[in-house]
């Protein structure tokens, strides 16, 4: 391919032709010969404020410290090296103690530490990884990884860039986490059918079978079709699509075999396969309340197996609920479901925040 004006082609790939490169080994100070492990039982002796680092975060707190400045931690092993659900790469500051699972770095003189991190962050080390049982990044590895080095001010200007990102999706991180456990709060305190030692007005104590009917998934293989109007479902949610439908009408479903403790709510016709009930619910009860009501039931206190988890309908239909009359079923859901909606479009944010921060890194970290 053409280069564009004012790029090059370098080992890493096109870069700005004012842009250099180097190996990690020059633009930072490993300090591993300072790390030190400590057993957990030993830690256990030593409990305090200080963070003691592993390879990819904070494993517990200990009160003494090796390092008190602003570094560059690297995870060294761990199956972490190629799943990424973790960051590898992170920046770290003032008194930390760091076992042996972590590269510690100290860049030098002009690298900015936001810039080199985000940088470490953003490579894949896949083809680094020099461990057989279990992944690792050896230092001399390490040493020789390629790094683009855009000058000092640029530096830092990706660096802060970057960093803004990062504080938005760590701000929607925290209101996600907020606004779930406000909404465990409404769940305990709506669908709690006491109040001050005596139930409450309308509430009445029934059996589940008293309000729906449990119903047995089938089989998906007559029925699959890439094309099809209709999801199937299974215990981790949808699988596949069908050309004709099971149920068509708002109904909680729950796990027959292996997963019987993750209530799912559908409100569209489904098919559902045979490891997974759905139920048909009684009017006038409100499918999407008793879907709220079944994530508050201790599943597993009924599994009737001893090998994989599973429960039966008649063990489903006998268990004792307690429900409000229809009209206060459907005002709980309604609020319930509302702040699904502001956390499910919170997520939907957060997302597309991830997604644009990627972006920003791939064209800045290239100086595209």
């Amino acid at each position: 391919m053409e280069l564009r004006e004012g790029y090059k082609q370098t080992e890493i790939g096109v870069i700005p032709e004012e842009w250099n490169v180097c190996d990690l080994g020059d633009a930072v100070e490993f300090l591993d010969g300072q790390r030190k492990p400590v057993k957990s039982s030993d830690r256990a002796k030593m409990r305090g404020v200080y963070p003691y680092y592993g390879a990819s975060g904070i494993v517990d707190y200990v009160n003494d410290y090796i390092f008190d400045e602003e570094l560059i931690l690297l995870g060294e092993d761990g199956e972490n090296i190629l799943s990424r659900n973790l960051p590898l790469a992170f920046r770290v500051s003032g008194k930390i103690w760091v076992n042996n699972h972590a590269h510690v770095m100290r860049p030098k003189s002009g690298f900015d530490i936001g810039y080199l991190t985000e940088f470490l962050e953003s490579r894949d080390y896949s083809l680094l990884n020099s461990g057989t049982a279990q992944p690792k990044l050896n230092k001399q590895t390490c040493l020789k990884i390629k790094v683009a080095r855009p000058g000092k001010t640029e530096q830092t200007a990706i660096a802060n860039a970057l960093s803004d990102a990062d504080a938005l999706i760590q701000s929607l991180i925290r209101l996600i986490a907020k606004k779930r456990q406000i909404k465990q709060g409404a769940m305990q305190t709506l669908l709690n059918p006491y109040e001050n030692g005596r139930l409450k007005a309308g509430w009445v104590e029934k059996k589940l079978g008293d309000v729906l009917r449990i119903g047995h998934g089938k089989s998906q293989h007559e029925v699959i079709d890439e094309n099809g109007d209709y999801p199937i479902l299974a215990s981790g949610g949808e699988i596949g699509r069908a050309n004709k439908y099971l149920y068509d009408k708002p109904s909680v479903l729950i796990g027959r075999k292996g997963t019987i403790d993750v209530p799912q709510y559908m409100d569209k016709p489904f098919w559902t396969i045979d490891t997974l009930f759905y139920t048909e619910v009684f009017e006038p009860n409100n499918a999407k309340y008793l879907f709220y009501q079944f994530n508050l039931i201790d599943w597993y206190s009924y599994n009737e197996a001893s090998g994989v988890p599973s429960l039966s309908a008649r063990t489903i239909e006998n268990i004792d609920i307690t429900v409000p009359l229809p009209g206060e079923q459907n005002s709980i859901a309604t609020i319930l479901s509302d702040m699904d909606a502001d956390i499910t479009a919170l997520e939907t944010k957060l997302t597309k925040t991830q997604q644009i921060k990627q972006g920003m890194m791939q064209n800045l970290l290239t100086g595209r």
